[in-house]
């Protein structure tokens, strides 16, 4: 029988590894999908690829399943982060989403001046990420970080890693990203732009590249997917 249903699990995996299943994981094999014992199911943890597990135990208050063969080898993807300010539920939960099948490494959630929210949940949103990583067939799952202040991640960003923010002002030029090597970053900012000083900031760091996205103005998810994209087209796994 193939497997079609894959999940996300925090245990070692393994040739004969047996895995315990989460109550809401037994539950949905069980009670939503109908599986019984026998049943074959993909498991991937972020560290030792995705293996191909049968279900020998099952009911919607728990299962196990143990490992037969490794089915995919573990793929990293390019060190790229992803920094946005957070916008209505729906959309901020589109963006992670998005982020995680666009092959981010790291999801950041910045304050910004103009950023609406002022708090997240990150519990909600690292949970999205695994969804997101489970649906696209990735081995491996973004970090979700709480919410950073804008401010405070510049004054510690790392030198080695481009940060290539997509600035408002730059409408109209073309959306282009130069191929390089080594650590990189997307900035994506609130639905009421940057404030002037934090432009003024950011143009005045060495390692910060303006990126236009071409000649109309993207809602913020729009922005994250068109930046993201030119990216990976430029520097990333897609080549």
């Amino acid at each position: 029988m193939d497997a079609k249903i894959r999940l996300y699990v925090d245990q070692p995996l393994a040739p004969g590894q047996a895995v315990r299943l989460s109550p809401d994981q037994a539950h949905y094999l069980t009670g939503v999908m109908r599986l019984t014992a026998g049943a074959a199911i993909l498991l991937f943890n972020g560290r030792d690829g995705e293996w191909r597990a049968t279900l020998t135990d099952a009911s919607k208050r728990g299962a196990i399943a143990v490992c037969d063969t490794q089915t995919r080898p573990l793929h990293l993807p390019p060190d790229l982060w992803l920094l946005f300010a957070p916008i209505k539920k729906a959309r901020t939960d589109f963006i992670v989403e998005k982020a995680v099948e666009l092959g981010a490494a790291r999801i950041l959630p910045v304050q910004t001046r103009h950023t609406n929210s002022d708090r997240i949940r990150q519990d909600r949103l690292q949970a999205h990420a695994v969804e997101a990583a489970e649906q696209c067939g990735a081995t491996y799952v973004p970090e979700v970080t709480d919410l950073h202040h804008l401010d405070r991640l510049l004054a510690q960003w790392p030198t080695d890693r481009r940060l290539y923010w997509c600035d408002e002002t730059a409408l109209g030029q073309p959306a282009t990203i130069t191929p390089t090597q080594g650590p990189a970053a997307i900035l994506i900012g609130p639905e009421g732009g940057f404030s002037a000083d934090e432009a003024a900031k950011l143009r005045g760091r060495p390692h910060v590249t303006p990126l236009s996205l071409g000649p109309r103005i993207l809602r913020a998810d729009t922005a994250a997917v068109a930046a993201l994209t030119l990216w990976q087209a430029a520097c990333g796994d897609w080549r």
